[in-house]
């Protein structure tokens, strides 16, 4: 995100691109690892109706321990597919948008005009905040449960392992082949698009 930040304000659009079409296939690897990864990765372990999400709160209000789990909790959950829908927008638009000169365009600009482009880009710039706020949002609550609930989610995200009492369902992990696969359909999806 910081060089895609850096690429886009220095007009490196080269090199922001190039930048986009990396995350372009960590999205979608992060899409197929949401129905084919370990446990905790998938989105049918995290992804929790209104009335999850309400307990979940009234919990964290009242100060009460919430009950144990291994990966997201319930409005965690939320904010992982709200981060994952904003930055497939975001690289949708940066697909589509011609910069002011038009000399370097993005691979599907070919298909609408120069003006639906140029306002493309600005919806592209505007998608890029709603992401920064986002983020900054998934940092607060993570320094939230560093501080408050004394709850590390750094440690577990990084290396996979949390401990957690037997009562818990300890995560499963999807076996190699699986990653393999994921990574290689991810790059080649982002490598055709980028081909336009």
């Amino acid at each position: 995100m910081a060089a895609l930040w850096w690429t886009g304000e220095n007009e490196q659009l080269d090199l922001h691109r190039n930048a986009g079409f990396v995350l372009l296939g960590v999205v979608i690897f992060r899409i197929l690892w949401g129905f084919v990864g370990g446990s905790t990765a998938r989105f049918s372990d995290f992804v929790r109706g209104p009335g999850a999400i309400r307990v979940y709160i009234g919990d964290l209000i009242r100060g009460r321990t919430n009950r144990l789990t291994i990966g997201h909790n319930p409005l965690g959950g939320w904010s992982v597919m709200a981060m994952l829908a904003l930055l497939a927008g975001e690289l949708t638009l940066g697909l589509f948008t011609v910069d002011i000169d038009g000399d370097q365009p993005g691979p599907m600009a070919k298909f609408i005009s120069f003006d639906q482009g140029r306002a493309v880009a600005g919806w592209h710039h505007w998608v890029f905040n709603g992401l920064l706020a986002l983020i900054g949002v998934h940092l607060l609550a993570i320094a939230f449960y560093a501080v408050v609930k004394r709850d590390n989610l750094v440690g577990p995200m990084l290396t996979g392992a949390r401990s957690h009492p037997a009562t818990v369902e300890p995560m499963t992990s999807a076996p190699l082949w699986r990653l393999a696969a994921a990574v290689a359909v991810s790059a080649a999806a982002a490598w055709l698009i980028s081909r336009g």
